[in-house]
């Protein structure tokens, strides 16, 4: 399709689609080093769920707290200078223990809870939170809808919903199926798609975070008309390897490819990614260490982009993601 025309002087909004994990690291280094150029991180809310009466919002939380500076750098996920007083009195007093809620972090979870009962949508509920916590100006937080989407994880052991799956059971149980409990009904976030139309008419510019796609991405690619949205006035769509080296850095996404029968690597992502979601993605961007998987012409066919896109520290992940806003130009 012809790319939009960049009106001079105007910088091209850049659409981000996030889990948690890489996808939450990636907005967190785009947050550091845009500076002309408005950043919409697009969240999974498939991972959403309903704990102790409260909304929890794993994947939106972990980008607002990784792009406002306040993510626990080691664990990846909740709070920096996190305290356990309340879980441990939970815990004492024999409450749900599996799923771990710091003090800070419940303190933002009952803010939510709040706002939502006082009639705020959670979009805009998630862009007053992002305020508050001091996100940048340039970078807005949308969830991907406003309708309950659940992911359930089909098992050996039974169908769990994703945070029993992911959390209690620690992933150990044989996946053999995932879908998505709500999704034929929802539509992408009201707020999202007046954004997306606003800088529709000049375009903008997608990226796939490096998220697990099946838990992180599909609940998100799959919301009817988010990929018609998407690629409609899309001036180009990158998608960025979840799998390095044959391994996935975090979380269960090499895991769930063996047991879904597809071929752990770059390469295995890339098919089943053509497979899944075919004409949408432009540009896929891999990791140096899988150069020799795409030398010889064995993706002659696809623009492959391979990069250091390892983001071990934050200098590396700040690296990264400039380069990501120069390869995204380069495809004007």
């Amino acid at each position: 399709m012809t790319a939009p025309e960049r009106v001079a002087g105007e910088a091209l909004p850049l659409v981000l689609l996030s889990g948690g994990g890489g996808g939450a690291k990636l907005a967190g280094a785009l947050s550091a080093v845009v500076t002309d150029r408005p950043v919409i991180v697009v969240t999974n809310t498939g991972d959403d769920f309903e704990h102790l009466g409260l909304l929890i919002c794993p994947d939106t939380d972990s980008v607002i707290y990784a792009a406002s500076g306040n993510i626990d750098s080691q664990k990846g996920w909740g709070r920096a200078g996190e305290s356990w007083e309340v879980f441990d009195t939970l815990s004492a007093l024999g409450g749900p223990s599996w799923f771990q809620l710091g003090d800070k972090d419940l303190g933002l979870h009952l803010v939510r809870s709040d706002l939502l009962s006082q009639g705020g949508s959670l979009a805009q509920v998630t862009a007053q939170l992002a305020g508050r916590l001091a996100v940048p100006t340039t970078l807005t937080v949308v969830p991907a809808t406003e309708h309950p989407v659940r992911t359930r994880v089909q098992t050996a052991e039974g169908e769990l919903g994703f945070q029993e799956y992911f959390v209690k059971h620690r992933c150990e149980p044989v996946l053999t199926g995932i879908h998505y409990r709500g999704i034929e009904q929802a539509l992408p976030t009201a707020s999202l798609a007046a954004l997306l139309e606003q800088y529709g008419e000049r375009g903008f510019d997608v990226v796939l975070g490096p998220s697990n796609p099946f838990l992180s991405l599909a609940p998100i690619l799959e919301i009817p008309q988010m990929t018609k949205v998407l690629r409609q006035r899309a001036r180009c769509v990158m998608a960025v390897s979840p799998i390095i080296g044959g391994k996935a850095l975090k979380g269960p996404a090499a895991k769930i490819m063996t047991e879904l029968g597809l071929t752990v690597s770059a390469q295995g992502w890339v098919e089943w990614m053509r497979l899944r979601y075919p004409d949408l993605i432009d540009t896929w961007v891999c990791d140096e260490t899988d150069r020799a998987l795409f030398e010889e012409g064995a993706a002659a066919d696809l623009d492959v982009r391979l990069a250091q896109t390892v983001m071990s520290t934050p200098q590396r992940a700040q690296a990264f993601a400039q380069w990501l806003l120069e390869a995204a130009g380069d495809n004007a």
